[in-house]
């Protein structure tokens, strides 16, 4: 969860032509992230995720340079696949992007 950036989903989110369906969806999702994040720091008496895990606090703050300029390229790609283009060399660049946001975050999604 600390790993996890609601400015970026929001983005991936805006790729969902149907307006309504999106909203509802996003904020259904938000709402139980934020209620799982509430109850889970309760639990853990802490304030955020990395307070107590500097290896992770490390990991984010260093990773987000790099992984969010690549989820920036990665929907404008899919918003250029999405619109008609059929280019090999989009399918390449998409599939780079996926593998580049894994890595960078160390996990598959």
């Amino acid at each position: 969860m600390a790993k996890a950036d609601f400015a970026i989903a929001r983005l991936y989110a805006d790729l969902v032509p149907d307006a309504a369906l999106r909203n509802r969806v996003f904020a259904m999702l938000q709402q139980e992230f934020e209620r799982t994040r509430t109850q889970i720091l309760s639990v853990k008496q802490q304030r955020d995720f990395t307070g107590k895990n500097p290896v992770l606090a490390r990991s984010v703050r260093l990773r987000n340079p790099y992984v969010d300029p690549l989820s920036l390229i990665q929907v404008d790609l899919l918003c250029r696949k999405r619109a008609g283009a059929t280019d090999s060399s989009l399918d390449y660049a998409i599939g780079a992007t996926m593998n580049g946001i894994a890595a960078g975050l160390h996990n598959t999604g």
